[in-house]
């Protein structure tokens, strides 16, 4: 991903030519396969689908224009490709900022439910611990009022 982000579309003669690409040069190709439909020479491989048959039928210059639209409609969807890549590269990126962030939080509630826990397990010790006091007071109480009477 970090190969698309750093390519670039650009336009030479009214055609999309995507630059970085490693040992390809688009505008060689086209000046070879030019080259070879000048001279009378058809591409090598005929039966593939660039040039439809009735592509052996045309003249060169009908030939190169049909070629640079396949080659136009071609690197467009290239264009879009690249773009949606981006973008998912970029939603990619904002969920892990997400994730991240939601992983953080969840640290810091669960070291707050933590130490919830054991101030509510120290108070229910001086809960009981005050139960117990106010049991021995009430029984003092009791026995005070048996003396008294």
């Amino acid at each position: 991903s970090s190969k698309i982000r750093n390519m670039e579309v650009q336009s030479a003669d009214g055609v999309a030519v995507l630059e970085d690409c490693i040992g390809f040069s688009l505008t060689k190709t086209i000046s070879k396969v030019e080259e070879k439909l000048k001279k009378g020479v058809l591409p090598d491989c005929q039966d593939d689908d660039i040039i439809p048959k009735v592509g052996n039928e045309m003249g060169a210059e009908a030939q190169i224009r049909l070629l640079k639209a396949k080659l136009r409609v071609t690197q467009e969807d290239l264009a879009n490709v690249v773009f949606e890549c981006r973008k998912k590269d970029d939603e990619n990126q904002n969920l892990e900022t997400r994730l991240k962030d939601t992983e953080e939080e969840n640290t810091r509630l669960q070291r707050t439910i933590s130490l919830q826990q054991s101030q509510t397990e120290k108070y229910k010790m001086l809960s009981q611990e005050a139960n117990k006091k106010t049991e021995g007071l009430q029984q003092e109480v009791t026995a005070l009022e048996k003396v008294l009477q």
